[in-house]
């Protein structure tokens, strides 16, 4: 069995248990592959009624991708392995794209931390989609902390949530608890973390197929246990979409300045803490991706995250974060006043002609 994750095939039921507790299931090229294998064979076996993915450790779902694995790479050369990093994020968002369009039903029990890497495989504009959250579930799109920006297909899902939401939770990688899920459509049932065993013991029985009909009925007793409508991302919902209604940073960084409320003021001490290049890039893939599909938004990241490790970037926020971790990451440009268009706009010039575009074949 591939190690970092665990498969198993129960009476319709095919189940992904990720299994890389030390490093809080981050993501590894080994499980992407392993991942996207499954699924696909599950897509046209009719022994497979429904694929699910959970955790084997209640930490976390997936924290992300590996980002020290990124760094190390990044500085090894092509005999230190680089081409590898090449091949995971074509890979990872190859598998966001299979997820997005899975034409079975795909479970996502999304127990502890889900950020980055983890909302990619969590996340899907399938019908047949169940987002299962728990009381410990704390998400997030956290990249422009380390000098990237929302990816794995995050520019698609983010600019579709409701109002400026999703501008918000991709411009400042805050994290949001249970209910702000569920409020921002993130996810679709709570279920105590203490129930998920009774509920793989039902969804592993499951005879009909039905298997959103089994998780509504069985998440129904918990639903007053969370309440959606009073979540923080609900009461600052009109402070949020007032502020990032604008489509340039400049603006959104004076509308916070000039309020003095409260979240105003950690929202905007919150951003001027990011990359300010990555917070500016951001912003402009969101508002393109709004009118893009899914599959024009993934080629559209895949030269976006190339153009982040030839800007080096991204290098220096895993380095600060993650590597000496001295939270002291040295920006380039190191202010937001000092980006300009010029900086912005080859993130979004193809590093490839059409023909050669290694996701070419997405449709």
């Amino acid at each position: 069995m591939p190690a970092d994750i665990r498969i198993t095939l129960n009476h319709g039921l095919g189940c992904l248990t990720l299994d890389r507790p030390q490093a809080m299931n981050s993501l590894s090229l080994g499980m992407i592959r392993t991942m996207t294998q499954a699924l696909s064979a599950w897509r046209t076996d009719e022994n497979v009624h429904a694929a699910l993915i959970n955790s084997s450790t209640p930490k976390a779902f997936c924290a992300g991708g590996d980002i020290r694995f990124f760094h190390e790479v990044a500085h090894g050369g092509l005999q230190g392995g680089s081409a590898l990093l090449e091949d995971f994020f074509t890979e990872e968002y190859a598998l966001n794209h299979l997820i997005h369009h899975y034409q079975k039903p795909y479970i996502a029990l999304l127990d502890g931390i889900v950020m980055g890497g983890g909302m990619g495989i969590s996340q899907s504009s399938s019908a047949q989609s169940i987002r299962v959250v728990t009381e410990r579930t704390r998400m997030a799109m956290p990249e422009v902390n380390i000098g990237l920006f929302p990816d794995v297909g995050g520019g698609y899902f983010l600019s579709r949530l409701p109002g400026e939401l999703g501008t918000y939770l991709g411009l400042t990688g805050e994290i949001v608890a249970t209910d702000d899920t569920l409020y921002a459509n993130l996810a679709d049932v709570f279920v105590p973390r203490a129930e998920l065993p009774a509920l793989m013991t039902l969804l592993e029985s499951v005879d009909d197929h039905q298997y959103q009909q089994a998780v509504d009925e069985f998440a129904a007793p918990f639903a007053a246990q969370i309440d959606p409508a009073n979540s923080m991302l609900a009461k600052q919902r009109h402070l949020i979409d007032h502020h990032f209604a604008h489509d340039n940073v400049a603006a959104i960084m004076s509308s916070l300045a000039q309020d003095d409320d409260p979240f105003a003021q950690k929202t905007l001490n919150t951003i001027l803490k990011r990359s300010p290049l990555m917070v500016c890039v951001s912003l402009e893939q969101i508002r393109r991706s709004a009118k893009m599909e899914l599959a024009d938004c993934l080629r559209l990241e895949r030269t976006m995250v190339r153009r982040c490790f030839e800007h080096g970037e991204t290098v220096e926020g895993i380095r600060a974060l993650a590597i000496d971790k001295d939270n002291a990451p040295q920006w380039r440009p190191p202010s937001l006043p000092e980006v300009t268009q010029e900086m912005i706009a080859p993130f979004f010039t193809s590093a490839w002609p059409d023909y050669a575009h290694p996701l070419r074949d997405l449709v």
